[in-house]
């Protein structure tokens, strides 16, 4: 049976939601998978709404562009939720039966009524993970948030590794990847400067990825699915042999 997760990421300029999504799609692509990504944004300024499409898959992917039914949510920043900081609203809009809500906050976050009742409707997973605290306690700074959420999210869906992510983090900052817009080569230098060396900015980002990845781990976030996605494909064995 296929794995395939559509994935809508939402932020605000300066967390790297568009780095994330590469070194994600290039980690799964790494780990035998199949990736598409495509960025949004405005204007290219911190705090402003950014949001980035990425399909990840162990079969071929064929479609490219924006995500309106997304099976996975990922929220960069509350201000997303509580002041509307996204080009797709309200954020889990269009969120399929079962779908993924990954949060960055470090508690559940009172919603309206109607939201909270509509995502009960949904029989939405809501995964709160503290992706900002996690970057201030084991790379120094808030700019590997997006380190931690990648990290989460390779755990949740299990068609990358932690290997894998490693080798894209190395990728991205080693210049063999792409420079997507000028705001994320500023970003990279900001972060760059943070660091007296490249091969730190490495360790730590890799460091938080696995922070990301043992927080998910230790809460069981993707078991049920894995579960579930393990019956259907004994099941289709079964049935296979049997003919």
């Amino acid at each position: 049976m296929a794995k395939r997760f559509n994935i809508r990421m939402a932020g605000v300029g300066g967390q790297g939601v568009v780095t994330g999504s590469h070194i994600l799609s290039t980690a799964v692509i790494r780990a035998g998978g199949e990736s598409t990504i495509v960025p949004f944004y405005g204007s290219e300024k911190r705090m402003a709404p950014v949001e980035s499409y990425v399909r990840v898959s162990d079969e071929p992917i064929y479609e490219i562009g924006e995500i309106t039914f997304p099976h996975i949510c990922i929220i960069f920043h509350p201000q997303v939720i509580t002041h509307g900081k996204s080009y797709t609203m309200p954020f889990y809009f269009g969120l399929k039966q079962n779908g993924v809500l990954l949060i960055n906050h470090d508690g559940p976050m009172k919603l309206p009524p109607q939201e909270t009742n509509e995502l009960k409707e949904r029989n939405a997973k809501l995964y709160y993970i503290p992706a900002t605290q996690l970057s201030l306690k084991v790379a120094g700074l808030d700019l590997a948030t997006n380190m931690a959420l990648m990290g989460a999210i390779g755990a949740i869906t299990r068609l990358t590794t932690l290997e894998a992510l490693g080798e894209a983090v190395k990728d991205r900052f080693l210049g063999k990847g792409f420079v997507v817009s000028g705001g994320t080569a500023a970003l990279d230098s900001v972060v760059e400067r943070k660091f007296k060396q490249k091969q730190e900015l490495i360790e730590k980002n890799i460091a938080v990825i696995k922070a990301g990845w043992d927080y998910a781990e230790e809460h069981g976030w993707g078991a049920e699915e894995r579960a579930e996605a393990k019956k259907a494909d004994d099941l289709a064995a079964a049935e296979a042999a049997s003919r």
